[in-house]
């Protein structure tokens, strides 16, 4: 097993999902089959506008024939492993070349940086999730002092060498959701999407939260665009199918509410759920589509 670059572009002509699968040609069938059963990284070109360097990880499957495409693969990804950096990082940054490994004998960057399917070595691979699960969560709702102590506890890998792999802290729950939370928030602005409100304690802490729109049990990934943030009220409320989302975000109350009149006085004047500002973080219409079929209480 080696763990691995692998190159998407949100323009991309590939048949992509980075949560679900990646296609790629014939020419890197050898390097994405040494990645089965190991962990690679998600890179965007630094030529795309406003790009996210390497912006996730995820755990390849198996890689099989695209059935709708000769001579095109699909890597397969482990339902449940694909994890966005709330840090995205950069190619080259303050610190120079996180990705070493593209570095030819003389130390300048060689051909291997244009290849969309490249070997990683651990030492790559630690820095750069490193960089990009960094911690900085001052402005998230608080946690109770027990799971605090346990995030704690979670966090120690990064306190150690440089060769250690990183692999079993991404595939903590704990470090998961909070890394979700983050993203989410982040996203929103720490603001409600339904309500519109965007309320900071006394502490300088948001008190929105980020809901998986489908539960992680339930085979959703802890990916953006399967979060939205709500207050708790309403969190609680979408989570129990009291309101829901069309696909253009306009929001939905269902006739099975107790108090549907209650509840339509907390949404925002527009009627619609208040998107990102970054169309990409938008909650993908898959999604939204399962909470409706399978949560929502028509």
């Amino acid at each position: 097993m080696t763990k691995g670059i692998f190159v998407h572009r949100t323009d991309s002509i590939y048949d992509d999902s980075p949560a679900e699968q990646y296609q790629f040609p014939r020419q890197y069938l050898t390097r994405v089959n040494a990645c089965i059963g190991d962990w690679i990284i998600y890179y965007e070109p630094s030529k795309i506008r406003d790009t996210r360097g390497y912006f996730a990880a995820a755990k390849v499957a198996h890689v099989v024939p695209d059935p709708t495409a000769s001579d095109m693969y699909l890597a397969l990804i482990e339902p449940g492993t694909y994890l966005d950096f709330p840090n995205p990082v950069p190619f080259n940054g303050p610190l120079g070349l996180v990705e070493r490994g593209v570095l030819n004998e003389q130390g300048k960057i060689s051909g291997r940086a244009q290849s969309a399917v490249r070997p990683l070595s651990i030492e790559d691979f630690n820095r750069i999730i490193d960089l990009g699960l960094a911690d900085d969560d001052s402005f998230l709702p608080r946690i109770d002092e027990a799971s605090d102590n346990m995030l704690r506890e979670e966090r120690s890998p990064f306190q150690f060498e440089i060769q250690r792999d990183r692999v079993a802290h991404l595939g903590s729950r704990l470090v998961r959701d909070r890394l979700f939370r983050r993203r989410v928030v982040e996203a929103y602005d720490a603001r409600c999407a339904v309500t519109g409100l965007k309320l900071i304690n006394g502490g300088g802490r948001a008190e929105v939260e980020a809901a998986h729109i489908r539960p992680v049990d339930r085979g959703g990934p802890d990916i953006v665009t399967n979060g939205i943030a709500l207050s708790g009220t309403v969190h609680w409320m979408f989570d129990r199918g009291l309101i829901g989302l069309n696909d253009d975000l306009e929001i939905l109350v269902s006739r099975q509410a107790n108090d549907p009149d209650s509840i339509r006085s907390l949404i925002n004047r527009t009627g619609f759920a208040i998107p990102p500002q970054r169309p990409l973080e938008r909650p993908h219409p898959a999604f939204l589509a399962w909470h409706r079929e399978h949560c929502f209480k028509h």
